[in-house]
């Protein structure tokens, strides 16, 4: 496995390692009508592109192929942590976790953040992430609930 960082061209990989892990992965923890809120088929591509270039996450890929990725924002907000639907449980996102303390740790950012799924709590848990509020937030008209979770690296 080989992590890398993002690259102007990897936003179409991205959306389907982020569609597939939510509609694949997380849909055992959320409502049909939750998982096409979070994560239509149809998204604006413009956007998505944006939001990948805004937020330059580092990539796991395995035989040069894109299985995961995850960002580092610098006040130390993870906004985005995917794992293929295709790719579950081969050590992608301890892989992706270690990076992103790596960089913490580089940067001198002192607490990491992030608003977790329900189907992604018990990973961050094993991290040493601790829920701090559970929350509702709005996707496209639907609650799809998640937890605000913290973890103070130093």
């Amino acid at each position: 496995m080989h992590i890398r960082r993002f690259e102007i061209g990897d936003e179409s990989a991205l959306f389907g390692i982020f569609y597939s892990a939510i509609h694949r992965i997380a849909a055992r923890d959320y409502t049909a009508e939750q998982i096409q809120a979070w994560a239509p088929a149809d998204l604006d591509q413009n956007i998505w592109r944006e939001r990948m270039r805004c937020i330059r996450p580092f990539i796991a890929q395995i035989d040069g192929c894109i299985v995961g990725y995850a960002d580092l924002q610098d006040h130390g907000y993870i906004d985005h942590f995917f794992v293929s639907g295709f790719h579950p449980r081969q050590g992608i996102g301890n892989a992706l976790m270690a990076r992103i303390h790596e960089e913490a740790t580089k940067r001198g950012i002192r607490e990491l953040s992030a608003d977790v799924s329900r189907t992604a709590q018990p990973f961050f848990e094993s991290h040493g992430f601790l829920i701090v509020e559970l929350r509702t937030p709005i996707q496209r008209g639907v609650v799809v609930p998640n937890a605000l979770m913290r973890k103070t690296t130093i």
